[in-house]
């Protein structure tokens, strides 16, 4: 029979997967010895159970009955005793850390008889009742749905009358007040009597836990941060220790390591006289935990002694929950710390060097999306600004945006592509869609391990809480701080690094790779097998990929450089030309400016591969609005003197509509226009390769690749490599330059991977444009897909990802499979890349790296998480070699 409930003393870390983080740590501290209550874990399996069922699976019953009971015996008292009770949290926790997006009830097994007892026992009527209270409060929302701000509403009532501003201010009457009070309310709202039978109590708040596992905040998060849905969650149930019991009593959070920067310090929060929600909620702004060593230096020396073996025992910084009742220090969670991406690299690379981790380790614990926030802007130390606040700086780097005040307006307006700042007098776990979809978050209460603290840091977002001087009017849309007021909408800057907010917009600059980010990247170039190469049309980008620690460049679009003021007009008198000699003379007006480009991005990247693609794109993108040039046609129409200017653009809108398609991106573009407009492709490759040449003279070593797009036959390819060779030979010889260059295609066809087997005799490269491969395949148009479906089918279930973002490995992902094997059996020596938007996306990049391609080419901000997913990629190799 299946085994639902562990004691802490049954279990280990290594029962992660079944007792979730939290329960599987409280075992391992318990088994260290460490001052941990007792108590006991529901699995993971239950809850699975109970979410598929709607009711607990056999037997389990009778394990938290009987669990329960070893739980009394050991502690000497009884759960809801009216003499002495025994009284217990009840708290969710997953296999994979998700801080506050399930929920926890706390001091369960009061009821009007047993807070007496409670009472009786502690000598403090007041502590007793205020118990009661937050379980009443917490109770109500959690299993009774009993909205909290009801019960906060009445606190605050009483506050005022009372004339006192701080919860610990009110009296035992007055909390035995506010508990009659709370319960009309659940008696009102919840319609029943709040339970007063601690059994009843238990089993409502477990199966409450149970179903938090599919609450909407645990589920936004865990499609944020791609954690499986099925995975459950294990609740547990712990004897309660209280850190409100008065000025000999404390609850706090500490972190072995600082998580913002990774300096190796003890960093924390604590409250004395408050329980842990307190904490976190931003309800009393902490204290720093520096202070506790004044408060109390014995139980101050305690802690960091526990905090040093558990980092070493864990060999990973540590994320500690810490209680002292009247002078005794108890453990209640340990958890690998969530980190900024500067943190992380930093503590990695200290690991490595304090010889705790080796630095195949140092690279799995970097997660590849982690170093998105690295690449996020920081304020100008140029500029000039006005600050207006400062708060804690809870998450680096800065950030400019349009202050809104509640989560859905930040979900909205940043889903229309708007940035904005969410300004909250402390954020929730409900307020998660907001917080993913602003720049970043703005408090006015909170500390450094607050909720929105904790979230911001994990996601990469600046954030800065506490801000006490900003006066939040809810209800205006307002804040107001030294008598400056600022409206919704109006716009403001962040600095999570320094804790400034400031008025209006500042310039923000890049930021640049530091010493840390270095180390990393070397040590996974030394485990990585995929090379790593960039998407680049300009001299900067290009610049900034190779800082980066790009190999190469992987796409360089030709027609991003024919865009420019002083080349369309010679484009559009390219694609117009009505005679061989017209468009012969518009091209060779366009060569000298495309050389001048190739040239300055081949020295950039001397001495590495650069792979250009001929121009690719449908041609009505380069000629005027065929509906704007009807407007203007109108307009002339009726006004005096201009009918030259009308004959004119009467002729072009006739050319215009003779050149516009049903369906131009399956129409002419790609190989075609060079298959089919004499002179197009050779004044390309004449510019690439002069350029090329004007380099070699210079003692460079540039490596070119000419890639030709959208080819769907083997005779496209060999038409255009004939040229190629030609054109390329013709000047190599005309400039006396010996010159290596390779030609191959862009496979971005469904019939290219199909035929990849005849494509591959006449290419010496293949690239996946998997951007196109995937609107061929899945015969969606992106823009169409992602504006009107794409996001219900993902919520529907049809697909599981965006597949722009996230390659379709079992369609696309099975053709790009294919063309690689095929090709392969013909052309051994064949190079496959891949250079579309998933070429930067870590999960597609395991699939890369699955199937054999030589490298991934992605935008130059990503390199370096291509980098790392590469290195992952290889490590994942090695451990299920050793499986």
């Amino acid at each position: 029979m299946a085994k639902y409930v562990y004691d802490f003393d049954e279990g280990d870390a290594g029962m992660k997967s079944l007792l979730g983080g939290k329960g599987s740590n409280l075992a391992e501290m318990t088994r260290l010895g460490l001052p941990v209550p007792p108590g006991f874990t529901i699995t993971t399996e239950a809850c699975r159970y109970y979410t598929a069922q709607g009711e607990y699976p056999p037997g389990l019953q009778d394990e938290i009955d009987e669990h329960l009971r070893r739980l009394e015996e050991r502690m000497g008292k009884k759960l809801g005793d009216k003499e002495d009770p025994l009284l217990v949290s009840v708290r969710s926790g997953a296999a994979i850390s998700m801080p506050g997006m399930m929920d926890t009830v706390l001091n369960l097994g009061l009821n009007d008889e047993s807070v007496k007892g409670l009472a009786a026992q502690t000598g403090d009527e007041r502590f007793a009742y205020d118990a009661y209270r937050r379980f009443i409060q917490m109770f109500a929302d959690i299993v009774m749905g009993v909205d909290r701000d009801l019960f906060e509403e009445k606190i605050e009532e009483k506050k005022r009358k009372r004339g006192v501003t701080q919860d610990v201010e009110l009296t035992a009457e007055d909390w035995k007040e506010l508990v009659e009070e709370f319960k009309a309310i659940v008696r009102e709202k919840a319609g029943r009597d709040f339970p007063s039978d601690p059994r009843e109590q238990l089993d409502l708040a477990i199966r409450a836990v149970f179903r938090s596992w599919n609450n909407p905040r645990a589920i936004t998060y865990r499609k944020q941060y791609d954690i499986p849905d099925d995975l459950g969650t294990a609740v547990n149930v712990q004897t309660m220790v209280f850190g409100n019991k008065g000025e000999d009593s404390a609850t706090g959070v500490c972190f072995t390591r600082d998580p913002s920067t990774g300096e190796k310090r003890r960093f924390g929060e604590y409250l004395v006289n408050a329980q842990g929600e307190d904490v976190v909620a931003g309800i009393r702004t902490p204290k720093g935990l520096d202070r506790l060593a004044e408060e109390m230096p014995e139980l101050y020396e305690e802690l960091t002694s526990v905090m040093d073996k558990l980092e070493k025992h864990y060999r990973d910084m540590q994320d500690i929950e810490f209680t002292i009742e009247q002078k005794k220090l108890y453990m209640l969670q340990t958890r690998t710390g969530k980190r900024t991406a500067a943190a992380a690299l930093k503590i990695a690379v200290d690991m490595v060097e304090e010889g705790l981790i080796t630095k195949e380790e140092a690279v799995a614990r970097v997660q590849p999306e982690q170093l998105d926030q690295l690449l996020h802007p920081r304020l100008d130390p140029e500029a000039s600004y006005d600050v207006i606040a400062k708060g804690l700086p809870a998450s680096p780097g800065a950030a400019v945006g349009e202050v809104v005040f509640d989560a859905d307006t930040a979900e909205v307006r940043g889903s229309r592509g708007e940035k904005v700042i969410l300004v909250r007098w402390e954020t929730t776990p409900d307020d998660i869609h907001g917080i993913i979809a602003a720049q970043g978050v703005l408090t006015s209460h909170g500390g450094m391990t607050s909720h929105a603290a904790v979230v911001a840091r994990g996601m990469g977002k600046p954030c800065i809480c506490g801000a006490e001087a900003i006066k939040i009017n809810q209800a205006e849309r307002i804040f107001e701080v030294n008598g400056l007021v600022v409206r919704e909408g109006d716009t403001i800057t962040i600095d999570g690094t320094s804790g400034k907010v400031i008025l209006g917009e500042v310039k923000l600059i890049e930021p640049k790779v530091d010493v840390n980010l270095e180390k990393i990247l070397s040590w996974a170039t030394e485990i990585r097998r995929l090379g790593v190469r960039t998407n680049a049309d300009t001299p900067e980008d290009a610049r900034r990929a190779r800082d980066f620690g790009a190999e190469g460049i992987g796409l360089c679009r030709i027609e991003h450089m024919l865009i420019g003021e002083d080349r369309l007009p010679i484009v559009r008198r390219m694609i117009l030309a009505e005679t061989e000699e017209a468009r012969e003379e518009a091209l060779m007006e366009l060569e000298p400016l495309l050389r001048r480009d190739f040239e300055a991005i081949l020295e950039i990247m001397d001495g590495l591969p650069v792979t250009i693609r001929l121009l690719d794109p449908p041609l009505h993108e380069f000629l005027p609005d065929l509906t704007e040039l009807r407007v203007e046609l109108e307009r002339l129409k009726h006004v005096p003197g201009e009918r030259e200017e009308y004959e004119a653009k009467e002729k072009l809108l006739a050319r215009v509509r003779a050149e516009a398609e049903a369906n131009p991106m399956l129409g002419l573009r790609g190989c075609r226009v060079g298959c089919t407009m004499g002179g197009v492709t050779e004044a390309q490759v004449r510019a690439i390769i002069k350029a090329a040449c004007d380099l070699k003279k210079q003692g460079k070593n540039p490596r070119v690749e000419i890639m030709v797009p959208l080819v769907a036959f083997r005779r496209e390819l060999e038409i255009e490599r004939e040229k190629i060779i030609r054109v390329a030979e013709g000047v190599k010889e005309a400039m006396e330059v010996e010159l290596d260059y390779l030609v191959g295609t862009m496979i971005e066809l469904p019939r290219a991977a199909l035929t990849a087997d005849q494509i591959g005799e006449v290419a010496d490269f293949f690239s996946f444009g998997t951007n196109d491969l995937t609107q061929t395949t899945l015969g969606f148009s992106r823009d169409d897909a992602e504006a009107k479906f794409l996001p219900q089918y993902i919520e529907e279930g049809i697909l599981t990802d965006n597949p722009f973002q996230t390659l379709d490995v079992e369609g696309v992902g099975k053709l790009v499979r294919m063309a690689c094997e095929l090709s392969r059996k013909v052309n051994p020596g064949i190079k496959l890349g891949i250079c579309g938007e998933h070429g930067g996306d870590p999960r597609s990049i395991k699939f890369c790296h699955q199937v054999g391609l030589d490298y991934v080419s992605c935008s130059p901000f990503r390199v370096p998480v291509a980098i790392l997913a590469a290195a992952h990629a290889a490590l994942g190799d090695v451990q299920d070699a050793t499986k």
